[in-house]
């Protein structure tokens, strides 16, 4: 979930950083092409490459001669103690074991299990598909909206706020329900049940400027744990998300995904948001709120997905094609996809944070693109929006050095063509832009390493230390 910008650039940089209109070389680094196998009759085959333990990787365990119950367990590697070598290996329980690299074997990305309820494969098989059916329509039937039992011209009836308002593009609000209760088997962040959404650890950060902190021992696991449920509910999120489906459909899943895994959706109530996911279509640049317009052939929608575990916050967000789509919005998606990539392999010790925005301002222009200078990516953690800043465009101001241990999100937000204005519905929180072109955004939470980053919210079953190349089909629906 992205903050509003406070690291202003200077007048003639926000200009700057609008027009999109310079002719810039593209950012360094390419695409690697995936090798083909060819069979030969007169060689065996080749050996698989080997791919070594390291945070985020897949393992069997086995061979152990005590606690031989864990035998055939699957987990994923997180941290490992230098004193002894051994690897914190989480299963597929949430349990942490602590085990010798001669008991884990490395399973292939193609082979890494799913796990947890109503999970979202890309391809999955006639049962599975059964089973989240049948989940979904029961958490409809259980999470009652106030939407069922109106009419569905009253569910398109804009709120009374939005009377005499001249939009700016074609896409029109329609009713939103009213906000659902806190979850009551989680832990709460302090904002949850104040009256105006009044985060105090915040604000006492605001006051105090405090520096970027740096996560390690338990405090890093927890986080982890909190980036991988977060994966998980906007992988379930984005399974339902289809033609004919509404905001307030898809926030009633969100709630009972973040219940079914007894963490807290970030956004329900923090400074007063109604709803515990942002749902941005076409022209809302970001915090969209879930309403009961029925998501349309054509669209492009972005789910902005935040949760609170044991103390933690973690965030990301992608968009997602709903049926057929023209190509503008698809150069504006994978754009915006390709800026977040560039910033990602940039992520190191010693970098600046103000060096971002540079790489990001360069690849929209390239894809003809404008980056919105007004939101920024931030850290995250134990604050839901807190140090660094993270801007997005060329000439920022930003301060710090990443240093091991920084955890933070890059969630650029590029609009089609050459102006990256903004400006701000009635309900004071839908952001769009200002000229009624689309606009798209991807956001990842990445924590810095001590040779470079890794992508703490990266899909289950992929490399979780650089970005994969875009590809069209994985956002598709």
């Amino acid at each position: 979930m992205a903050i509003e910008e406070t690291v202003q650039p200077p007048e003639e940089d926000q200009e700057d950083a609008q027009s999109g209109a310079e002719n810039e070389p593209a950012a360094a680094g390419g695409k690697s092409k995936p090798r083909r196998r060819k069979k030969k009759a007169a060689k065996a085959p080749e050996a698989p490459a080997v791919v070594e333990l390291g945070p985020g990787v897949e393992v069997l365990i086995e061979n152990l001669t005590g606690a031989v119950e864990l035998n055939g367990q699957l987990g994923r590697c997180e941290t490992v103690n230098a004193e002894n070598g051994r690897w914190h290996v989480r299963l597929r329980s949430g349990e942490v074991k602590a085990l010798r690299p001669e008991n884990l074997r490395v399973q292939p990305l193609a082979q890494a299990p799913s796990k947890g309820k109503a999970q979202a494969p890309s391809k999955v098989n006639g049962k599975a598909q059964a089973e989240f059916d049948a989940w979904v329509t029961q958490t409809l039937r259980n999470v009652q909206s106030a939407a069922e039992q109106m009419s569905s011209t009253e569910r398109l009836q804009m709120d009374s706020e939005f009377l005499g308002y001249e939009f700016s593009g074609s896409l029109r609000p329609a009713h939103v329900t009213p906000q659902m209760d806190a979850p009551n088997n989680c832990e709460f962040p302090d904002y949850a049940k104040h009256p105006e959404g009044e985060s105090v650890s915040e604000n006492a950060h605001i006051r105090k400027r405090q520096d970027a902190p740096v996560l390690e021992g338990e405090e890093l696991l927890i986080m982890r744990e909190a980036c991988r449920l977060g994966r998980e509910i906007l992988d379930i999120a984005s399974r339902f998300v289809k033609a004919g489906v509404t905001g307030d459909e898809i926030d009633r899943i969100v709630w009972q995904a973040c219940v079914d895994r007894k963490v807290y959706p970030s956004p329900l109530n923090y400074n007063g948001f109604p709803k515990s996911v942002c749902v941005s279509p076409n022209e809302v640049i970001c915090h969209g709120i879930p309403d009961c317009r029925p998501i349309v052939e054509g669209d492009i929608v972005n789910l902005d997905i935040s949760i609170y575990h044991k103390g933690f916050h973690a965030d990301l967000n992608e968009m997602f094609f709903i049926g057929q789509c023209d190509e503008e919005s698809h150069n504006l998606v994978r754009t915006a996809y390709n800026a977040l990539l560039a910033a990602s392999e940039m992520i190191r010790p010693g970098n600046f944070y103000r060096n971002f925005g540079d790489v990001i301002h360069t690849t929209a222009v390239k894809g003809g693109c404008s980056v919105v200078p007004a939101y920024c990516g931030h850290g995250v953690g134990r604050l839901f929006h807190g140090p660094p800043d993270v801007p997005h465009y060329r000439k920022n101001k930003a301060i710090g050095i990443l240093k091991p241990g920084h955890i933070f999100t890059i969630e650029p937000m590029l609009n089609v063509g050459g102006s990256g204005g903004d400006t701000v519905w009635p309900d004071d929180w839908t952001a769009v832009t200002t000229n009624g072109k689309r606009s798209a955004q991807f956001e990842h939470t990445f924590l810095v390493t001590e040779n470079g980053c890794e992508l703490l919210t990266a899909r289950l079953g992929t490399n979780v230390t650089a970005m994969p190349p875009y590809n069209a089909a994985d956002f598709q629906r």
